[in-house]
């Protein structure tokens, strides 16, 4: 568990080897001091408005045994800075530090290096996040294995879920996010990941990045950062992917639904509700395999884990028992509405490619069904194009279409310039306008996919309609 000590050596760099005080354990690590509670670590970070280095003495106030700041708090508590030591230890402690968030990542950086734990990072422009689900569940069948929770995924959430390991803790799945270059090559300086997932290059943040090849380069970082006796797991589909092959030490493992890949998959066939059934190849076996996981578009999902479990010595007993883990499908959930209707809960996030992939699924299921779609962000110089190509898919699979937001509306005006009748699009502006339509059309039967980025939170519209 992780000591005073510990913390003291890791973001002041004072050795406390013998010191009193230094063995007091830690039992939790925050960084809202709402959450603070007796023997807990407080870290200040520094947000836009916020300096959470005002609240430490809340923190302290709630049982906190020390605190990460960048400046000594108001109330009593010994101060630790990296010119000053003290002859023991009497928390509470306040480290003051001149950058609180390059702190709490050496913390996790020192922490990890203490502990065994093999960590297998997950990147890429779409799917990452059930993709990291689903591989920590079939690890999970022979492993201790640890997870990000939710979309934990960047230079704060990783460190947090680093600093859960434990020493029984034997894999940690990390997904890997990042705004811009440089973003996972500092994750995974901190992770030291051994394996690495690549699932997609996809015009996602085109916007901060500015081209698609700059998106690669930013995810390649994670496959360029992998050790010699490391596995670089690649979607061999992508090109852009299966050329980062070119860019690693490590050894390169294919998978897609070619051939070519040392594991690819045929005969897929989507099952509706019930998940999806496919072949599976690898060096010269087929095997019969189902997954949990809605669409066909979703066997590359069931591809990667399976891969990353191959590598890490599973058997296929093992693998199929983690692919049929329902608690792994967090992106798209099938949720019953009023009025008897059903809601595709695909509100995680939103790209041109994953929502056509949604509207493929839509597709197969009987009813009638209705698409709720919202603002994709971040497409940069293929913003218009992305939004009008969904709309265009839509027009073939829906009865009635409501878009929502400034982007929304280029679906919206594009399926009505392709012929859809008007009494069956509706452009709207908010969640709320939506939520008011639909609750008029909704009868039993129905079947409506919501989809949007992350920050249209179109998740309201499915709260509103759910069954009670």
């Amino acid at each position: 568990m992780l000591t005073l000590g510990d913390i003291i050596q890791a973001t002041i760099g004072t050795e406390t080897k013998g010191l009193p005080g230094s063995e007091r354990p830690i039992r939790d690590v925050v960084i809202d001091s709402r959450q603070a509670g007796p023997d807990c670590l407080f870290v200040g970070l520094k947000g836009a408005s916020v300096d959470g280095s005002d609240f430490a003495d809340d923190a302290i106030a709630k049982g906190a045994v020390a605190v990460i700041v960048s400046r000594a708090p108001a109330g009593a508590a010994q101060v630790w800075t990296r010119d000053a030591a003290a002859a023991s230890i009497t928390p509470p402690i306040a480290l003051v530090v001149p950058d609180t968030l390059w702190a709490l990542q050496e913390l996790a950086a020192y922490w990890r290096r203490r502990m065994t734990v093999r960590v297998v990072g997950v990147t890429g422009s779409v799917g990452k996040t059930v993709t990291k689900e689903l591989t920590a569940s079939v690890l999970s069948r022979r492993y201790v294995t640890l997870r990000n929770e939710g979309n934990l995924n960047n230079e704060i959430g990783l460190p947090l879920t680093l600093l859960k390991v434990t020493p029984k803790t034997e894999y940690a799945v990390l997904e890997m996010g990042m705004y811009a270059l440089g973003e996972i090559a500092r994750l995974a300086e901190i992770a030291l990941p051994s394996v690495g997932v690549v699932t997609n290059v996809e015009p996602v943040h085109l916007e901060r990045l500015g081209t698609i090849e700059r998106i690669a380069q930013a995810k390649s970082e994670l496959v360029q950062a992998l050790p010699a006796d490391g596995v670089a797991v690649l979607n061999g589909d992508d090109p852009r992917v299966r050329a980062m092959a070119a860019l690693t030490k490590a050894r390169v493992f294919t998978y897609g639904l070619t051939p070519d890949c040392d594991l690819y998959a045929t005969d897929i066939e989507s099952q509706g509700l019930e998940g999806i059934r496919f072949r599976l190849h690898y060096r010269g076996e087929a095997i019969h395999a189902r997954a949990a996981l809605l669409g066909t578009h979703s066997v590359h999902t069931a591809l990667a884990a399976a891969a990353v479990a191959l590598n890490e010595g599973l058997s296929w007993q093992e693998i199929m028992a983690g692919l049929m883990d329902v608690s792994a499908q967090l992106r798209l959930i099938a949720t019953p509405a009023i009025r008897g209707a059903l809601i595709l809960d695909d509100t995680y996030n939103a790209s041109p490619k994953s929502t056509i992939a949604a509207l493929n699924l839509l597709a197969e299921l009987k009813g009638r069904r209705i698409a709720v779609l919202g603002d994709m962000l971040e497409l940069g110089a293929l913003e218009d194009e992305g939004h009008r190509k969904v709309a265009r898919r839509a027009i073939e699979v829906v009865s009635r279409l409501i878009t929502v937001g400034k982007r929304g509306r280029i679906i919206g005006e594009e399926a009505l310039a392709c012929g859809m009748s008007p009494e069956n699009v509706v452009i709207v502006d908010t969640n709320q306008d939506a939520i008011r339509i639909l609750s008029e059309w909704i009868q039993e039967g129905d079947i409506i996919l919501v989809k949007g980025s992350r920050g249209m939170h179109m998740e309201d519209i499915v709260k509103a309609l759910r069954a009670s």
